[in-house]
């Protein structure tokens, strides 16, 4: 078996660029939108109506060992 890892650097390069050329104010907008849906994704699950969706989110986070109550 072969690996090609040539672009594999090259996007790791690539993608290092790319966020070096953002500014701050790009930077911060682009994490607080982050913060913002995933906020949005967790409060939604967290207190949705129908239990097989709360009790799927609540089950993961006890597998990923993170306390809830």
């Amino acid at each position: 078996m072969q690996l090609h890892t040539e672009g594999v650097a090259m996007n790791a390069t690539a993608t290092a660029s790319a966020v070096s050329s953002l500014s701050l104010s790009q930077r911060l907008i682009a994490g607080g939108l982050a913060l913002f849906l995933g906020l949005v994704l967790v409060m939604g699950v967290g207190f949705a109506g129908d239990q097989a969706i709360h009790n799927g989110a609540h089950d993961t986070r006890h597998a990923m060992g993170f306390p809830c109550h």
